[in-house]
């Protein structure tokens, strides 16, 4: 894929960054932001149905989330993109789970530097009339969180297939979107994984509430343009043994740098 959005290391939003006029006309309420943010999704959502939304596409729409969520007072702080550059790819993503907007912006972040990417999702999301079309349309890894035995079958025997075809895994190992991370509900299918598809594993920390999680419907909650956008995306990790002292240090990671960004 020839698109190269994030060419450094690291980024970081502008501070002087101006807001879209009509963000800032409204009072601070999500207006725009979540109109704009709707027609982004029924493009995409278009698209899927037509068979029209391969990677590139998917980045691109990401990409222009990631750009709404910035021109309505998001500042993103991301560091560590050379270590998705300099591990071997495919690469197993494991990541703390705290709102939709990781789920939104990763594709735009990872997608153009491995080529390849899917996420393990909930099999609700999958059937989602509104996200439905798009995510199916990315052949994601589908666990239904109901059955453990069955969830790690599926995550294990597609998500080595997968990674034997040079494409990437991110997965967030909570069975939840948490604000506050519990390292008791973090577990360890993505160590498994990659150590089942002899890849690397890279550790992800992020801090996403910016977007809060709705009380109606989850992923259209309210956004908290006081809090900054983080996100670490650490050293690859060669899982040996059981797996069972790679998975601490990846808890360890997403633990340290949130306590670090929350202080």
């Amino acid at each position: 894929m020839n698109l190269n959005l994030f060419p450094n290391d690291n980024y970081h939003t502008n501070k002087d960054k101006p807001r879209l006029f009509f963000d800032r006309l409204l009072f601070n309420t999500r207006v725009v932001f979540l109109s704009k943010f709707i027609a982004n999704v029924l493009r995409s959502r278009k698209n899927a149905i037509k068979g029209n939304y391969d990677t590139r596409a998917w980045a691109l729409s990401s990409y222009e989330v990631f750009q709404l969520i910035e021109n309505c007072g998001g500042r993103f702080e991301i560091t560590g993109l050379n270590n998705i550059r300099q591990s071997q790819k495919p690469i197993v993503f494991i990541s703390n789970h705290m709102s939709t907007l990781e789920t939104m912006v990763f594709p735009c972040i990872i997608a153009p530097i491995t080529d390849e990417a899917t996420f393990v999702v909930k099999n609700s999301l999958v059937e989602h009339p509104f996200f439905g079309p798009i995510m199916r349309s990315r052949n994601p890894i589908v666990v239904n969180r109901k059955n453990a035995r069955d969830d790690f079958r599926t995550v294990m025997n597609k998500g080595q297939e997968y990674l034997s075809q040079g494409r990437s895994v991110i997965i967030f190992p909570q069975s939840t979107r948490r604000v506050k991370f519990n390292p008791k509900e973090f577990n360890s299918l993505g160590v498994k994984l990659a150590k089942k598809a002899g890849v690397s594993v890279i550790p992800v920390a992020i801090k996403t509430d910016f977007w809060g999680n709705g009380k109606l419907i989850k992923d259209l909650g309210p956004i908290h343009r006081e809090k900054p956008i983080k996100m670490k995306f650490g050293e690859p990790i060669l899982i040996e043994g059981s797996g069972k002292e790679e998975n601490l240090k990846i808890i360890e990671f997403i633990s340290s740098n949130l306590n670090r960004w929350t202080k």
